[in-house]
């Protein structure tokens, strides 16, 4: 088994994502005419005017808040460290890249993920790309299947990873056993998801614009304090990226070590096209009233987390004196970092940040294992058997090594990605027709308003009562 498991992830992560996502971002970029560039600042009007919500769904802030707690976890604090160190600061332009054109992939798969969203049971918005690839594409058994392996992943195996990750931070940083900190992170966790999405949502709102936006200042405090580094830093950033300056800490493999270090450790991070942040995009309430609207606000969320959080970290690390080091890597090279720019503080301000991005992520993470389990025709049962299995995962990570069910996992998100992408692709068309009719409405003055009724070459799949 384990054998199989590490050939898929080869094929995935080998061959398969690191040209495929960046080819399907490529594509999308050209296709919808660099949409994540001449339209920036649509991205930030869709947010500011996004207070509203109904009993039907949340805020499309909420939304985007949502899929920042999942987002922002321990790959933008470890998963950095751990590309500087196998990919050496080259790895960093691409992750930058792959963010960039990812911006326009989160576009697509957040604008699909709307059009095609349903009332579920409980009344309440439901949709992803299972919902997409059923109703948009007639594959309800691929849908299916991507719906299988997103609960694997984001449900039950990457909690564990990111239960982890906060019981190693804070057993380190305070003394506190990993088990203890595991039980505690279960019932709060537990508290939040047994109140559904929306509690979630609530959380998510308040919690994460305070995290990124602290650990933010952290990197701009230090920016100032060697503002006369800054500049050498970025190009060796650049230089690094194409072989045009000596990697460091031993770093082996060059241009290539960079650019798959990159891609993979970028794609962790954003998850752009990787399906999932769709989920929660779907349940948002599109201000205005259109399935392109909450396209925008999701593609800025795939800038924050990578261009501003991810590269907070890296700046902060090749700022300080800690590389090259044989000894430290992921967390203890970040700790090291901050270490040497605040003294005995910057230890603890990361076993703290690390606390906040991991335990946002595990209740991000859920809600969209909750959208798919919803899909395959759960019931208020089968919720509840996956919030306790959420839990459950959430202890046993905190106590346990998580290497080799972390190998199923990355072959689970390998699978649900590569669905994905071969979906948006082929729904692709549907994408352009609803990018040019928002804008058309944006250029004329009008506040853009999608009745399907309009367009009935896309009314095959979609419901008609929420986009009447």
């Amino acid at each position: 088994m384990t054998a199989i498991i590490d050939f898929l992830n080869t094929i995935f992560w080998g061959y398969v994502l690191i040209y495929g996502l960046l080819a399907v971002g490529i594509y999308f970029t050209a296709r919808l005419g660099m949409i994540q560039f001449r339209h920036f600042g649509e991205m930030l009007r869709c947010v500011r005017g996004s207070g509203v919500t109904d009993r039907d769904g949340i805020s499309p802030f909420q939304a985007l808040a949502v899929s920042l707690a999942s987002r922002v976890g321990t790959g933008n604090i470890a998963g950095v460290a751990v590309a500087l160190t196998l990919g050496g600061p080259g790895a960093i332009f691409w992750m930058w890249m792959v963010a960039l054109v990812g911006m326009a992939t989160a576009y697509a798969e957040s604008t699909l993920a709307q059009l095609y969203k349903v009332h579920g049971r409980d009344g309440m918005y439901r949709g992803g790309p299972a919902y997409y690839i059923s109703h948009g594409l007639g594959l309800p058994w691929l849908g299916a299947l991507f719906a299988v392996a997103l609960i694997i992943a984001f449900g039950l195996v990457f909690n564990a990873v990111q239960a982890n990750s906060i019981a190693q931070a804070v057993e380190g940083s305070f003394g506190l056993s990993a088990g203890l900190v595991g039980l505690g992170v279960a019932l709060l966790s537990g508290v939040i998801i047994f109140g559904g999405i929306p509690q979630i949502a609530r959380i998510s709102q308040l919690v994460v614009p305070i995290m990124a936006g602290l650990y933010l200042l952290a990197a701009v405090i230090i920016v100032v304090m060697n503002v006369t580094e800054v500049p050498g830093i970025l190009l060796g950033i650049v230089r690094s990226a194409f072989g045009l300056q000596e990697a460091v800490g031993g770093v082996t493999g060059g241009v290539m070590a960079a650019a798959l270090n990159g891609i993979k450790r970028g794609l962790f991070s954003n998850e752009a096209g990787m399906g999932s942040a769709p989920n929660i995009a779907a349940v948002a309430v599109p201000n205005p009233h259109h399935p392109s609207s909450q396209g925008f606000v999701q593609a800025l969320g795939v800038f924050i987390d990578t261009i501003l959080v991810c590269t907070a970290t890296a700046v902060m690390i090749l700022l300080a004196d800690v590389m090259p080091s044989d000894q430290l890597t992921g967390v203890n090279l970040t700790q090291a970092a901050l270490t040497d720019h605040f003294g005995g503080f910057g230890h603890i301000f990361v076993a703290v940040a690390i606390f906040f991005f991991a335990f946002t992520s595990i209740i991000g993470n859920y809600s969209y294992a909750e959208n798919s389990l919803v899909y395959l025709g759960a019931g208020p049962a089968g919720i509840l058997v996956l919030r306790l299995a959420a839990l459950a995962m959430v202890i046993w990570g905190s106590l346990q090594a998580v290497t080799t069910v972390f190998n199923f996992a990355d072959a689970s998100m390998g699978l649900m990605a590569t669905i994905n992408l071969i979906a948006i692709v082929l729904l692709s068309g549907t994408v352009v027709t609803l990018t040019r009719d928002y804008l058309r409405q944006r250029k004329a003055g009008h506040e853009p308003r999608f009745h399907i009724a309009d367009h009935p070459n896309l009314s095959k799949g979609v419901a008609f009562g929420i986009w009447k």
